[in-house]
């Protein structure tokens, strides 16, 4: 006889009710039965597995030790059950491409790449101002990928559950207004900006943290961060209300510019996520070099990008290079 599952959850059975009567009647069988598979169990396994007394049953030291497996391995085969059944239910109903991704123009680029390379094909999208809430989706079989950003070198989330592959590294430009005195500089230090007030878009990410360190670094503390959506942070900057924190791919928009910080003493990394069980893995090396290509497009776009990539790489600082666009 070879030991079963089923096994386990006998002897598990057994020790949680003190005694083998009890415990047959949890399983349902007649307590001769139940004896009679103990013993085989434990024949199979070479020991006893209990004492049996007046009082019930107590597990020997044998017992103990196959308790402790027991109570790892059964809850593990549970788990995998439910998400191998969580993954099958999420892709009934044919193939297609569930995004998931924070606020920004790159998963927009990334559907219409995807809509136009698989025409038919249905795409559909989840936006969170959380990389935490994408992430877990997808690890829940919600979502088939995550598209995210992580400060600096810092881990994407769900990294236990989750194969993440960078799409490109940005280093984070500053938008002005186009009156702004600074306007017209190839690039800024950032000490020069100590009196501004500031606008970014929230995260639950160490952004704000390592924005913070930066300013610090630079000799300051930054007198006011207004956290809100896209609109309105171009709003703010548009009209000079605060200078704005960016991805350098930003798109050009009327009434601002935006300029590389001298250093790049900050940095963002764009990346693909998505379960190495899922059905959407099959797909993953296609959707992958969609977003990396949806991203060097971007790139392209930015004029003041462009001109960062083309400057010497004494000038551009650690954060990024032209390979990883």
């Amino acid at each position: 006889m070879d030991l079963e599952l089923r096994h386990l959850k006998t002897i598990r059975a057994i020790a949680d009710a003190g005694s083998l009567t009890k415990a047959a009647t949890a399983l349902g069988l007649a307590q001769p039965a139940l004896s009679a598979q103990l013993k085989r169990i434990e024949r199979v396994l070479g020991g006893e597995l209990f004492e049996r007394g007046r009082h019930g049953v107590r597990a020997t030291a044998l017992g103990e030790f196959v308790l402790a497996r027991a109570r790892v391995v059964l809850p593990a085969v549970s788990g995998l059950r439910e998400e191998a059944r969580r993954f099958a239910g999420a892709w009934e109903g044919g193939a297609g491409f569930r995004l998931g991704g924070t606020h920004g123009p790159l998963l927009g680029a990334l559907v219409d790449r995807l809509a136009a390379a698989h025409p038919g094909v249905p795409v559909s999208t989840h936006t969170s101002w959380s990389e935490r809430d994408i992430a877990a989706r997808t690890a829940a079989g919600r979502l088939d990928f995550a598209l995210v950003g992580t400060c600096g070198a810092s881990a994407p989330p769900e990294s236990g559950l989750l194969v993440w592959r960078e799409v490109g590294r940005d280093p984070v430009f500053v938008m002005l207004p186009t009156g702004h005195p600074l306007a017209g500089r190839q690039e800024i230090e950032l000490a020069l900006l100590a009196g501004e007030a500031w606008t970014d878009v929230p995260g639950d990410g160490c952004f704000g943290d390592c924005f913070t360190a930066a300013c610090a670094r630079a000799g300051f503390t930054p007198a006011r961060v207004y956290e809100t959506d896209v609109a309105s942070c171009v709003h703010l900057v548009q009209v000079g209300r605060a200078v704005g924190l960016c991805r350098a791919t930003f798109p050009p928009t009327p009434g601002l510019v935006t300029r590389p910080l001298a250093g790049t003493p900050l940095y963002w990394r764009h990346v693909l996520g998505w379960h190495p069980a899922a059905p959407a893995h099959d797909t993953a090396a296609a959707v992958f070099n969609q977003a990396r290509t949806a991203h060097a497009e971007a790139a392209a776009r930015s004029e003041s990008y462009t001109a960062w990539l083309a400057a010497p790489s004494a000038t551009r600082g650690a954060g990024a290079s032209p390979d990883s666009a």
